[in-house]
């Protein structure tokens, strides 16, 4: 079998709490031990699960390889602490929703994130605070998700995918500015560094993939007018004026794009994501996510020392 290279594809990392409803077969652990849960899933193999927080997102990402259907751009691989036998469920779930993975990781009760950087990945997602905190720590791009599955319209097409800046894009220096000095130092820091890019955070390289995906959509749009573009990046974040400007300003340097831009000085972001309707939605802060997560996907970056 020829080697698979994975070095200029948008690759993803999700582990099965991430992508289906396990809220149940949890509670079997928990309660009554790795036998029972053992023998739980193998009674229920043939059980499809329930999607879970990050499934449109993922339903949607995957979806963008028909662009390129013998050479895919997008390549999403399972990381789980399940073991081989309990992942079977995982994967039947996956073939009978319908999704393109067939790559997949299973380590008996431990953490899969290591293997990040040997498969390439921009991104792993997980409802596991513990793995998603100490991949962070050791520099790895990783996110937990937060709320309630959403509803997964299947006749929108789109994918919507919304960041907060510091913490998230951006490293947190300016937000620890703020944290130590409050407002107005932090206005002032931002408008004497505005053209100083930022350095970059931890999905820095994740919006770099995506900004792939999206020239290759130009590219299609080109040669067929009549191709819809799907993908609209949009930055959230509780920058304003003067401050916004080092925002922009940095994402031109690192050579990458957002469609849509909200500096929004304070105002709740969940005001503005139940009429942006992302897919998805990456902050560094659980205060503003708390309000984001009761309509919208959203995803905890627990990134710099506000997170510490």
């Amino acid at each position: 079998m020829p080697v698979y290279e994975l070095a200029d594809r948008l690759v993803i990392g999700i582990a099965s709490s991430a992508l289906f409803d396990l809220a149940e077969a949890d509670a079997v652990f928990r309660e009554q031990g790795e036998e029972v849960y053992r023998a739980y899933q193998e009674e229920h193999l043939g059980d499809m699960l329930g999607t879970g927080v990050a499934f449109p997102f993922i339903r949607r990402l995957l979806s963008l390889n028909d662009l390129s259907p013998e050479d895919p751009l997008v390549e999403v691989i399972v990381l789980s602490r399940n073991d081989p036998d309990t992942g079977l469920r995982v994967m039947r779930s996956i073939e009978s929703h319908g999704l393109s993975i067939s790559r997949a990781i299973f380590m008996q009760g431990r953490s899969p994130y290591h293997f990040m950087p040997a498969l390439n990945m921009s991104l792993f997602l997980s409802a596991n605070e513990t793995d998603v905190r100490e991949a962070v720590a050791l520099g790895l791009p990783a996110g937990r998700v937060l709320g309630p599955a959403a509803a997964d319209d299947i006749d929108d097409q789109d994918l919507r995918i919304a960041f907060d800046f510091d913490g998230v894009l951006a490293d947190d220096a300016s937000e620890q500015v703020f944290q130590s000095g409050g407002i107005e130092d932090f206005r002032s820091h931002e408008t004497v560094n505005a053209a100083t890019p930022h350095d970059p955070g931890p999905l820095r390289d994740f919006l770099a993939g995506l900004n792939r995906v999206q020239r290759r959509e130009q590219e299609q749009r080109t040669g067929n007018p009549d191709y819809k573009i799907r993908v609209h990046v949009s930055l959230v974040t509780a920058r304003s004026a003067p401050a916004h400007e080092r925002a922009v300003r940095s994402l031109k340097g690192w050579g990458l794009t957002v469609n849509d831009a909200f500096f929004l000085g304070g105002i709740d972001k969940g005001t503005i994501m139940r009429v942006l309707k992302p897919h998805i939605f990456f902050d560094d802060q659980v205060s503003h996510l708390t309000g984001t997560s009761r309509s919208t996907p959203s995803v905890h970056i627990p990134f710099g020392k506000i997170n510490e």
